[in-house]
């Protein structure tokens, strides 16, 4: 009894392994990841909500800027910001939260 239960059991989580975590879920998993590096590197000037500070408003960067700006901003500076130490691929996953805003 215990075996038939416990291959039941078994059968059932792989089929939920297989089915979950599929799809297109790619861009929002990178605009999470995005997200938290924007928080990591970004916030404390631009705001937690992208609403400014001691720099400025990123509310709309997406309208100003398109991605490869915004990856060129981050990585080069611009203006009074300086570079930001972070990969190409993590100034990407920023670049993608920030104007998907």
């Amino acid at each position: 009894m215990k075996k038939t239960l416990f291959a039941v059991l078994f059968g059932f989580v792989l089929i939920l392994a297989a089915c979950g975590g599929g799809g297109d879920d790619g861009d929002a998993s990178e605009t999470a990841a995005g997200e938290d590096l924007y928080q990591q590197n970004c916030a404390a000037c631009h705001g937690g909500d992208l609403s400014g500070g001691a720099g400025p408003s990123l509310e709309n960067a997406g309208d100003d800027f398109d991605h490869d700006e915004v990856v060129s901003i981050i990585l080069e500076g611009y203006g009074g910001m300086a570079p930001v130490d972070v990969s190409e691929d993590e100034a990407s996953d920023i670049a993608d939260f920030v104007t998907s805003q």
